[in-house]
């Protein structure tokens, strides 16, 4: 692991620019731009307020803001996923042309992706203001946080974009995937509408545990359940692992493939 670090390091220029090509043309061309950082959740949080805050009558005080403080990290979990589903087979010409470590690819793309759900926080956190809901000590474990989901997406987008260029159907798949995910998660409803008899299995998926530190240290002003979030960190690190072995297995072959 010492000479991944080594190797990821000699690249750290490449690396940064990489993150700021990313930044600059993600929204390249679009007129409200960068601003689509934000527009985005934005408009997905009105769509999903008036559906179970209005229509399905979901009786959670401040809904609106209950919502935006998962689905700020979700986004960023989702969007960067499935970005680096194809990011391999986007970037074939200078993988064919130039000799850099192949993983800086996902690596730059997910570290793009974390600058984005930073920015969005500064906007999250102004949206508490103006609801009224009260600030605490609890902010200071949000980048504890933040670094294990950006560590547990890493792992994920490894693995995700190394498969796909042999099997490029995994792009597909992995979007449903996500779909069926996103409910299987209380983002759009809290965790304790959950039946008893179910809460043992819910918590095997690792995201309601993420989702409930963020919502726990936003929404309700409270530091997150450490050793839940001490587990799902090594789980991370241990995908992390796991990823980074099977793309550089497969990334012998990027080049014949794509």
């Amino acid at each position: 692991m010492v000479a991944v670090f080594r190797e990821t390091y000699t690249y750290r220029e490449m690396l940064k620019n990489m993150v700021k090509r990313n930044l600059r043309t993600r929204y390249k061309a679009s007129f409200f731009g960068f601003l689509w950082t934000f527009i985005n959740p934005l408009l997905q949080l009105v769509v999903y307020s008036l559906v179970f805050s209005t229509i399905m009558r979901m009786n959670v005080e401040h809904y609106p803001m209950f919502l935006f403080v998962v689905l700020l990290p979700w986004i960023f979990f989702t969007s960067t996923t499935q970005e680096a589903a194809n990011l391999i087979v986007s970037n074939n010409n200078i993988i064919k042309k130039v000799y850099f470590p192949r993983e800086i690819l996902p690596l730059a793309s997910t570290t793009a992706g974390l600058v984005n759900l930073g920015l969005s926080f500064i906007i999250c956190i102004i949206a508490l203001l103006l609801f009224q809901i009260p600030l605490t000590l609890s902010l200071l474990a949000l980048p504890i946080v933040m670094i294990s989901e950006f560590i547990f997406t890493l792992g994920v987008s490894l693995v995700v974009s190394a498969i796909n260029v042999y099997f490029r159907d995994v792009e597909h798949i992995w979007g449903i995937v996500i779909m069926a995910w996103f409910y299987l998660t209380p983002i759009v409803y809290p965790l304790n509408v959950v039946p008893a008899k179910y809460l043992g299995y819910i918590f095997l998926n690792p995201m309601v545990t993420l989702m409930e530190a963020y919502r726990d240290i936003l929404y309700y002003g409270v530091f997150p359940y450490f050793p839940g979030i001490g587990l799902f960190t090594l789980m991370s690190f241990l995908i992390l692992i796991f990823g980074y072995k099977l793309f550089k297995h497969l990334s012998k072959g990027f080049a014949e493939q794509i």
